[in-house]
């Protein structure tokens, strides 16, 4: 399946027409096959035309030595929510996204359960986006807050 064109026909200007479950599902199970994101086990729980959202498993995978979560676990967690929104708000058989910056303040730790992170735009520009990330332990509590930069190209015809 080409991830542009399924995308874009799921995901419109009009939310109320996003077919939710259909993209969900094609994320977590055929985009995010065989990935990072498989790896740290994340999963896209929502996502609407200025949002995503997405769970990563806190546990010995994302661990670092003294079995606290890795802050580059939360950062990868944090730019697969902001890269999937720029993505989404974008024409991909038209443009395609890349990352340009991340910025992560770590401020709090957290041992186990499950961490919630949310992308919502700060700017959403012509050519770059910035996303706000909040990442959240299973008490809503803020343990990071991310910014991520992306540039949206042209592609080449």
């Amino acid at each position: 399946i080409n991830y542009a064109i399924f995308v874009n026909t799921l995901i419109t200007n009009d939310p109320f027409k996003m077919d939710v479950k259909k993209t969900l599902d094609h994320i977590n199970n055929q985009v995010f096959k065989n990935t990072l994101m498989t790896t740290l086990g994340i999963k896209v729980v929502e996502v609407g035309k200025d949002f995503v959202v997405a769970t990563m498993p806190v546990d010995s995978k994302v661990y670092q030595p003294d079995a606290l979560l890795h802050g580059g676990a939360t950062v990868a967690l944090a730019e697969t929510v902001g890269s999937l929104a720029s993505h989404i708000s974008v024409d991909l058989e038209k443009y395609y996204v890349k990352g340009l910056e991340i910025t992560a303040n770590h401020l709090k730790s957290v041992k186990n359960g499950l961490v919630t992170a949310t992308a919502k735009p700060i700017h959403k520009g012509k050519t770059t986006h910035l996303w706000e990330v909040k990442v959240e332990n299973d008490q809503g509590d803020l343990i990071s807050l991310i910014k991520l930069t992306t540039i949206v190209l042209p592609k080449k015809k």
